[in-house]
């Protein structure tokens, strides 16, 4: 049985519809990218697995039970978390206090100690910067604060909203080892991306979207070497 179901999910955005009957699956340990164009309903469908939008028509079912109509902060309980297209770190509160947003679910205070050392382990440089203003870190710097806040929750199922969005080359690369590394730690992940040739280099297996629709999927290795991937994405 597939971690995360997602059947006939449509999604509208008051007159106009995001996302039109879309349908796939991530099985535990995947990494699973969903890549599109701007406006394909990447960012649509991560909000309403998240419970920010609820559907017009459609399930998602986690672990065998359909959170379509559950709250977000359940969703997060449940074990599902996101890291946000944009990042959208709190400015004005510090490193440190924005990795104790993500872990204000957690009742168990040795655990969550526990949980801001592996984060520190992971993103070293976040440990160096726990007093500072995070509006005063890099792009890259803040996208490694936008996973640590998620990794708080101790997700089960990790959703990445376009990470590399505005980074560096460099941090490209580390933003994906980190993603590779975080899966192979047991971390499930579904990854939206516009960067397609990275997103499928690491990916399972991936679903095509254009206009709210799922258009083609595959192996990641496979729509890598697509024709029509090829030609759309990558211009060749």
């Amino acid at each position: 049985m597939a971690m995360l179901k997602v059947s006939d999910l449509s999604v509208n955005y008051g007159v106009i519809q995001a996302v039109k009957g879309v349908n796939f699956e991530i099985n535990e340990g995947e990494i699973v990218t969903l890549i599109g164009a701007n406006g394909a309903g990447k960012s649509t469908i991560v909000k309403t697995i998240s419970g920010l939008l609820k559907p017009k028509e459609g399930q998602i079912i986690y672990q065998g039970k359909d959170i379509v109509h559950q709250k977000a902060p359940q969703i997060v309980l449940d074990g599902i978390s996101q890291v946000p297209e944009g990042r959208h770190i709190f400015s004005g509160l510090t490193v440190m206090e924005n990795l104790q947003m993500g872990a204000f679910l957690q009742k168990n205070s040795s655990e969550a100690a526990k949980s801001y050392q592996e984060v520190f382990d992971r993103f070293p440089i976040l440990a160096k910067r726990k007093n500072q203003d995070a509006a005063t870190l890099s792009g890259g710097e803040q996208q490694m604060l936008a996973i640590g806040r998620a990794l708080m929750a101790k997700p089960k199922l990790l959703l990445l909203d376009e990470p590399s969005m505005g980074l560096s080359p460099l941090f490209i690369q580390q933003i994906f080892t980190i993603i590779k590394e975080l899966n192979e730690k047991g971390t499930t992940i579904l990854l939206i991306e516009q960067n397609a040739k990275q997103a499928l280099s690491i990916a399972n297996r991936g679903y095509v979207l254009a206009t709210g629709q799922v258009q083609l999927t595959g192996s990641g290795h496979e729509l890598l070497a697509n024709p029509e991937v090829q030609k759309v994405y990558f211009g060749g």
